[in-house]
């Protein structure tokens, strides 16, 4: 499992589009919990669809909003999952969490559920963590992505 860290070359983050195109856009092969978000979108459409405590997605559905509204979120976890894991089964866990969440942080570095394959991370406007049970996916990012750093060397280095 590895993950990076993007703290650079963005004037504000977390906005989706460029990272999902730095992926290949991967993330249409999954279903995508969202939780512990606060971000902006522009129409009600998608405000509504946010209103709730978790959105559940597939990634279809996230590649499409995010296409329509490339808005930016402050917080958030984005948790990726096989489309044979049926959202009941993920609902059985606790919630990622991003906000205050210590987790993110340690070494070595861990997707907070338990059977997520991805997990990207809206940090505070600040930062963009991102982690895969996959090296070749984390491999691809940081091909696409220059300013994007090891994450276990990041959490080092602080």
């Amino acid at each position: 499992m590895k993950g990076v860290v993007i703290e650079r070359g963005e004037k504000y983050y977390t906005y989706l589009k460029k990272l999902f195109l730095s992926i290949n856009n991967l993330q249409r092969n999954y279903n995508w919990l969202i939780s512990s978000y606060e971000c902006w979108p522009y129409t009600e459409k998608y405000a509504e669809i946010l209103s709730e405590e978790f959105c559940w997605m597939t990634g279809d559905e996230l590649t499409e909003m995010i296409e329509c509204e490339d808005f930016q979120w402050i917080w958030g976890v984005f948790s990726a999952f096989s489309k044979d894991i049926p959202k009941e089964k993920v609902l059985q866990y606790e919630l990622p969490e991003s906000d205050g969440c210590s987790k993110i942080w340690q070494t070595p570095v861990q997707i907070q559920h338990p059977l997520a394959e991805i997990e990207i991370v809206a940090w505070d406007s600040s930062m963009t963590v991102f982690i895969s049970k996959d090296d070749h996916i984390v491999d691809l990012l940081r091909e696409n992505n220059r300013f994007a750093k090891d994450l276990e060397r990041y959490i080092s280095q602080s």
